[in-house]
């Protein structure tokens, strides 16, 4: 078995122990060829595993959405990426119910074409796949990306999404007090209440809800095991390596 081929195997397995258990038995066996980097785990939600590599990718998927290189990232940023990643272990752990309807692929190609939409480079299908290249990535990992935040955000609204009313009288004051001023200071036209207060009903609810799913994910923290291990950030990984080679 090649070491592509154990790397594959290993991410498919998923109890903590029986992961670990598998790198350390590769590892004595020295199964990966010389000079390879081996995938560490780097932090432990309830006994599910994030490994370096799932970092890098992480890290790679934020780069791309913001137009950023590598590089750029300070080890700040980084550590708020495994942040990100934890909170996203942490709220996949919150879906329970057989019933909850998960994206499709077919929706996440979807969702994936219109942002595609947004990078003049990637007009051609050549370009757009040197853009993957460049972080990375192949469309295959994009999708599974989207696919998992769309799950995520369908989880946030079924759970918080209920508990939030806006009356007439907020969107009123945030009609007169946020949107008229921002309006008369861009120089556009005044747009009267009635059309524009479903807008800003969806806008005061997708606020209140981040404010709530800031909340959520504390109490999910300190509800749960987190452990977070001294493994290098990915600034010292192949990833970064390969991208400051170009």
């Amino acid at each position: 078995m090649n070491l592509a081929a154990k790397i594959l195997v290993m991410r498919k397995i998923t109890t903590f122990g029986a992961r670990a258990l598998l790198l350390m038995v590769l590892s004595l066996q020295g199964a990966w060829a010389a000079g390879a980097v081996i995938d560490r785990i780097v932090a432990t939600v309830n006994g599910h595993i994030i490994l370096q590599s799932d970092w890098d990718e992480a890290l790679c998927y934020e780069a791309l959405l913001n137009g950023r290189s590598l590089n750029q990232f300070t080890d700040d940023d980084r550590r708020a990426v495994l942040d990100r990643l934890i909170d996203q272990e942490l709220l996949r752990g919150q879906v329970t119910s057989a019933d909850f309807q998960h994206a499709s692929v077919a929706d996440a190609q979807r969702r994936v074409a219109e942002a595609r939409a947004g990078y003049p480079q990637a007009k051609s299908d050549n370009g757009w796949q040197n853009l993957l290249t460049q972080y990375h990535l192949t469309e295959k990992d994009l999708v599974a990306h989207v696919q998992r935040q769309m799950d995520l955000m369908r989880l946030i609204d079924i759970h918080l999404r209920p508990t939030v009313q806006i009356d007439s009288k907020t969107i009123e004051a945030y009609y007169r007090d946020r949107f008229v001023p921002q309006l008369r200071q861009s120089g556009a036209t005044e747009v009267p209440l009635a059309d524009v207060s479903g807008k800003i009903r969806e806008l005061l609810t997708q606020e209140k809800v981040s404010e709530l799913l800031v909340s959520w994910l504390q109490t999910l923290r300190s509800e749960s095991e987190v452990r977070v291990s001294g493994a290098s950030t990915p600034a010292a990984s192949s990833v970064e390596q390969g991208d400051q080679s170009r």
